[in-house]
């Protein structure tokens, strides 16, 4: 039997990267050094709707150090739209200052290139424009008859909805809220980008290479093979670098224009405007249920906004098609048309915000029934995905609850809200499932292994990206286990363009898909080496050893690693369980997270401390959605009021609990090989309905709408029959 290494998967290594991020070594996007290198900055409009007038460069482009001034008069001609308000996707065209049109405050119409950063700034705020101005629709409230199907729909039904509803002994029918919000990581979005010959050659700050190739090359009608993408690491992204953004456009625009590599940054205020939001969405449940609890049917209707030129939506509906077992169950989600940037990802897009929905309102239902919360879901539970029509690969969720249950100490949780109390504070205890679907998607890797020495060395090359997750980490953890060497002895090199294709950070998809690419190289350079030494019915030959029978100092390799038949066949998600205790002060409507469990059922865990940082990072983003972060627009004029990390408040420590993190033992080998699944978006899904759970069983008052202030705490009514 094969030893485990103290290297090698399962074992909780610090970051590989670590001491290059904290002494300032590792490069990010705009902080490579490139020869002759000029800067460019985004003028934004200040209107929300309308039409530019005139707009006058003149006294800007006399400014010392301004090499060019674009504007839609002089910029090149990109792609544009084939459709009239398109899904905005990650391969999508992003066409600039093509025309007069100003869809949203804050857009994009003009670009300054200067010999420093400063002289751009500086010449930015020189440029005179006029407006014909309209009045800019940004009220959801005022427009909903506009209110439209998206394209690509996400509407689903099974059953029949009023059937479920009449059989029912007790319904919940309640309207849940979720404000904008902004992904805020702590690098600003930034790209240097240079021309050579008709080919684009870019660092950027970009969650998925090989997609953000195609966005490119389309919209400058070159051939994808003729872009190049190096993001060697990401301070953060959250799912805003998931797409490719206008800076990306305005950069690549002003290279090929002034014929000098162009540095792109885009500022904190431009990044509420310019690099995607996670969009309002009022949700509207329908659950029925009978007297021991069975549900008989369940409704998830999501209203939204997106942008008046481009169509996104997040699918809150999603979680509610496959959590529970429900007979008669309808999804929809529609759509209306604002002056406002359009939306994009956000960290567990639809199911952040969707399990916030559903888990209330099952909170809700059980309060009604006078059920256990915990009891209600486990009575309610499903070893097949019915949205899918396909059993789960595996699934957890029971035991997920139970065991945080014992864990959190759910025994001391008194039905009765308000019952339990401590001087002024009221102290309550809430508790949500959570699940997320766990991706697996086709991989490519290199390993190239050479011998020095006695020693065996190996090094990884694909085009993953690291936002911060541990990717470099997990992989070298891999290498080491498939091909036996320890982790000093291996190099990763992710974040190029030019590398074996992989999907990219995002979607709770890169450590599965990622790893198994690996796997699969390292298992193809054993196979052939063995192949080519005559002696490939050996299980147990080294690296070393193969490697000097085929007199090779050196051996490299591509293996790609896919989701199996089996695979498609089921439905592939992580589950967990979140319990929170929140202390409410019964006079100032002040509160305070005490505590806060986490159980997950999320497959074999590569990395226990990465995972672990990941899971206390989703937490905390989950806790911000119930605390403070909202994204408030200026009524008038369509501007966000909330506009700096000054005004837009998240989680600081001191807003945190005592938090533990269980991980529960799942090899899940449907779902890959490995059976590694994703966990990065898993560790927010739900958090929100914990807290407000927590809420209601300390005070009694139903908290629908997010954030929950201690205003809106100390005026609300608590719930009747109380």
């Amino acid at each position: 039997m094969k030893t485990v290494k103290a290297s090698g998967i399962g074992q909780a290594i610090n970051r590989i990267e670590g001491r290059l991020k904290v002494t300032g070594m590792a490069k990010y996007a705009s902080e490579f050094p490139v020869e002759n290198v000029v800067y460019a900055q985004g003028v934004t409009s200040t209107i929300a709707k309308g039409k530019i007038k005139s707009i006058d460069t003149t006294e800007a482009k006399n400014q010392k150090g301004v090499i060019e001034v674009i504007t839609h008069k002089n910029a090149e001609k990109l792609k544009s739209f084939e459709e009239e308000r398109p899904a905005f996707t990650l391969t999508s065209v992003v066409p600039l200052l093509q025309d007069k049109e100003i869809h949203y405050y804050g857009q994009y119409i003009a670009c300054v290139v200067a010999e420093t950063f400063e002289q751009a700034q500086y010449a930015c705020r020189l440029i005179k424009v006029t407006y014909e101005e309209d009045k800019p629709e940004i009220h959801l409230d005022k427009h909903r008859n506009k209110t439209y199907k998206p394209t690509k729909s996400a509407d689903y039904s099974r059953g029949n909805m009023d059937s479920g509803m009449a059989e029912a002994s007790l319904t919940v029918e309640e309207t849940y809220t979720t404000p904008i919000e902004h992904q805020h990581p702590m690098e600003l979005h930034a790209a240097i980008t240079s021309w050579e010959n008709g080919k684009v050659k870019m660092y950027a700050s970009q969650q998925i290479l090989d997609q953000a190739k195609t966005s490119i090359s389309d919209t400058f009608m070159i051939p994808k093979e003729n872009v190049q993408i190096i993001a060697s690491y990401l301070g953060g992204g959250f799912g805003s670098k998931l797409n490719v953004h206008g800076h990306i456009t305005l950069g690549t625009l002003a290279s090929k224009m002034v014929g000098r590599p162009v540095q792109i940054t885009v500022t904190r205020q431009q990044m509420f405007t310019n690099t995607g939001m996670r969009q309002f969405n009022e949700q509207k449940m329908r659950l029925g249920a009978t007297k021991d609890g069975a549900l008989t049917a369940l409704a998830h209707h999501t209203l939204s906004h997106t942008a008046t030129n481009l169509q996104y939506y997040e699918s809150c509906g999603n979680v509610s098609k496959m959590l529970y077992k429900t007979p008669n169950n309808e999804v929809t989600h529609r759509l209306i048309p604002l002056n406002i940037q359009c939306p994009n990802s956000m960290r567990a897009p639809g199911e952040a915000t969707g399990s916030f929905a559903l888990e209330s309102a099952m909170d809700e239902m059980a309060w009604k029934l006078k059920m256990d919360p915990i009891e209600f879901r486990i009575k309610n539970d499903t070893q097949v995905d019915l949205g899918a029509d396909k059993p789960f690969s595996s699934r957890l969720l029971k035991e997920c609850l139970r065991i945080g249950a014992d864990k959190f100490g759910w025994e001391k949780r008194k039905m009765q809200p308000g019952a339990n109390q401590n001087g002024n504070w009221l102290i309550g205890y809430g508790v949500s499932a959570a699940s997320r679907r766990a991706p697996y998607r086709k991989t490519s890797a290199k390993v190239i292994v050479e011998l020095k020495g006695e020693k065996a060395l190996a090094t990884i090359q694909m085009d993953a990206t690291d936002i911060g997750t541990g990717t470099y980490t997990i992989l070298t953890q891999t290498a080491s286990e498939y091909l036996d060497i320890p982790v000093e002895n291996i190099t990763v090199e992710i974040g190029d363009s030019n590398f074996p294709v992989t999907p990219g950070s995002g979607g709770s998809w890169g450590a599965a898909s990622y790893s198994n690419g690996v796997r699969v190289a390292c298992q193809n350079i054993f196979k052939e080496l063995k192949q080519k030494a005559g002696n490939s019915n050996s299980a147990d030959t080294s690296i070393n050893a193969l490697l000097k029978a085929n007199k090779l100092d050196k051996y490299e390799v591509i293996g790609t690693a896919e989701p199996s038949e089996e695979f498609k066949k089921h439905s592939v998600f992580s589950f967990g369980a979140n319990f929170t205790e929140v202390w409410v002060d019964k006079d100032t409507g002040i509160y305070r997270i005490h505590r806060m469990v986490n159980v997950g059922s999320a497959g074999k865990i590569i990395n226990p401390k990465t995972s672990y940082s990941q899971i206390i990072g989703g937490l905390t983003m989950g806790a911000g959605m119930v605390i403070a972060e909202q994204t408030q627009v200026e009524p008038n004029y369509g501007n966000f009021i909330t506009r700096s990390l000054a005004d837009y408040h998240v989680p600081v420590n001191l807003d945190m609990a005592n938090i533990d993190v269980v991980f529960l033992p799942e090899e899940d080998k449907i779902a890959n090989e490995m059976g590694v699944k994703g966990i990065g978006e898993l560790g927010i899904t739900s958090v929100a309905a914990s807290i407000t759970n927590a809420i209601f069983n300390a005070t009694g008052k139903r908290m629908r709408h997010l954030p929950v202030t201690p205003e809106k705490l100390i005026t609300a009514e608590v719930e009747p029959g109380v």
